[in-house]
């Protein structure tokens, strides 16, 4: 048996898959964000542990003898910082955390923050955080003996190993990405070194053992191995099969991504796409950010006082967006603006516009935003010829439907189960424990295909040219 964690920023999730990638148990654990200031997202690294006791405990029930590997997959970016006893120092700055905007900027600014780690650095990312540590809480700086990603404090829990991987160190502007290893150069820029950097280790391979006394108290085995795992978004990749270049995944959480996995290095940090390694060796994936997602339509439910099911259940077929526009900027945007700055807008609102319509806005601005990233990706070379769709917001037809004609492309849908975080955790896991490659990464069956509606493609476009229109606008205003 194999088990793979996955560390969300609202709960973390456990599955148990045997020898044939067949789920035999799941269990969760919530956890909930503390938000002490404007833009500040944190949380405490002691509540991860506590989740991971209660969901091994769960799948304890199930019976952990036959485990011969764990994996792990977490939210990325965040800033978990240890004295030298291990102690942790503060919350860990979370992905969503804007307060380093201004250092981020500053780091982005030097060009060899781009040129090595073929990325801009955004807010979210981890460097700027630790300059933003280093100039406000400075008695704390000084005692920083290592930085960790959220998953690999879990790791160390499990191991007592400081281990990351190439995916995760991918998003925390320290890494060389085309190399694969820590750059002492970009590490030096913000006064730190690789003393207090995890050793790195790619996805599949072995990053350490499983603890004796939690073997005994979870009912596993010696010799249980730890992957390396990956960032969310990788390991969800690893997941859903998309681990060959010319895959590619939609996830419609949170937070949006659009996902394409490549077989070579070919940054374009001038889009805002993000360039990362991917979990397996020799492989990179690119990747377009929305950030928010199914959030802006669970943001619209509270407004108007009805779940997001109702919503997109009374909306009807696929239509030609109106006149109504909606800019999903609730905190922010990724791809392509980079602006932690700008906020989001209805514009267009009319006597006509009802629940229906605001729903369909909603619905069309993230998929707009979706296809800025598409032609983000595009512009560094990578085509989308077929989408996996993936994570809460697939339930949605009328989204897939206009995802895939506002994107030109076909979206398949997954047969029922879990090819998230978790699932590609555990394939991780099989990896390092058996020595097997990406073959074991298989894409899902798929239960069927949506189109793009052609009669509906120029009315798409339009509504696409109006979206950014308002985009441009509306910069100048927030």
């Amino acid at each position: 048996m194999y088990i793979g964690l996955d560390l969300g920023t609202s709960g973390l999730k456990g599955i148990l898959m045997d020898e044939g990638q067949r789920v035999l148990s799941e269990a969760t654990a919530p956890l909930t964000v503390e938000r002490p200031a404007e833009g500040w997202s944190e949380q405490a690294p002691a509540s991860w542990i506590e989740a991971a006791e209660l969901v091994l405990g769960k799948l304890a029930e199930h019976g952990l003898a036959a485990v011969k590997g764990i994996g792990l997959s977490g939210h990325m970016h965040g800033a978990t910082l240890l004295d030298a006893s291990d102690a942790v120092l503060r919350p860990c700055i979370l992905w969503n955390d804007t307060r380093s905007f201004a250092e981020a900027a500053a780091l982005d600014a030097r060009p060899e923050f781009r040129a090595l780690s073929g990325n801009i650095v955004f807010p979210g990312f981890t460097a700027p955080k630790l300059d933003w540590l280093r100039k406000h809480e400075p008695a704390l700086w000084d005692k920083v003996a290592k930085v960790l990603l959220p998953k690999d404090y879990l790791r160390l829990w499990l191991t007592g190993e400081h281990v990351s991987e190439m995916s995760d160190a991918a998003g925390t502007a320290w890494l060389d990405t085309g190399r694969r290893d820590w750059s002492d150069v970009l590490l030096a820029d913000t006064g730190l070194s690789r003393a207090q950097m995890p050793r790195l280790v790619e996805g599949s391979e072995v990053s350490g053992g499983l603890r004796g006394a939690l073997a005994n108290r979870f009912g596993m085995p010696g010799g249980v191995v730890v992957a390396g795992g990956g960032g969310d978004n990788a390991a969800s990749g690893v997941g859903v099969g998309v681990v060959r270049a010319g895959e590619a995944f939609v996830s419609l959480g949170t937070s949006g991504v659009l996902f394409a996995a490549n077989d070579g290095y070919q940054p374009d940090p001038a889009t805002a796409v993000h360039t990362f390694c991917h979990a397996l060796p020799n492989t990179w994936h690119q990747m377009g950010v929305v950030l928010a997602a199914t959030d802006a339509l669970n943001w619209y439910s509270k407004l108007v006082g009805a779940d997001a099911a109702t919503l997109t259940g009374e909306i009807g077929p696929l239509q030609a967006p109106g006149k109504t526009v909606f800019l999903p900027y609730l905190g922010g945007e990724r791809t392509p603006l980079n602006s932690a700055l700008i906020r989001g807008a209805f514009t267009g609102l009319e006597h006509a516009t009802d629940r229906q319509a605001g729903t369909r806005a909603v619905l069309e601005g993230v998929t707009f935003a979706f296809r800025d990233c598409r032609d983000a990706l595009a512009a560094t070379g990578t085509k989308l010829e077929h989408l996996l769709a993936v994570g809460g917001g697939s339930r949605s037809d009328y989204w897939l439907r206009a995802i895939a004609t506002a994107l030109d492309c076909p979206v398949s849908l997954p047969v029922a189960g879990d090819f998230g975080g978790a699932f590609g955790a555990a394939r991780l896991g099989l990896m390092a424990a058996t020595g097997a490659g990406a073959e074991i990464a298989s894409l899902p069956q798929i239960a069927r295909e949506i189109l793009p509606d052609p009669a509906l493609k120029d009315a798409f476009d339009a509504g696409h040219a109006r979206y950014r229109a308002a985009q441009t606008a509306i910069r100048s205003l927030t």
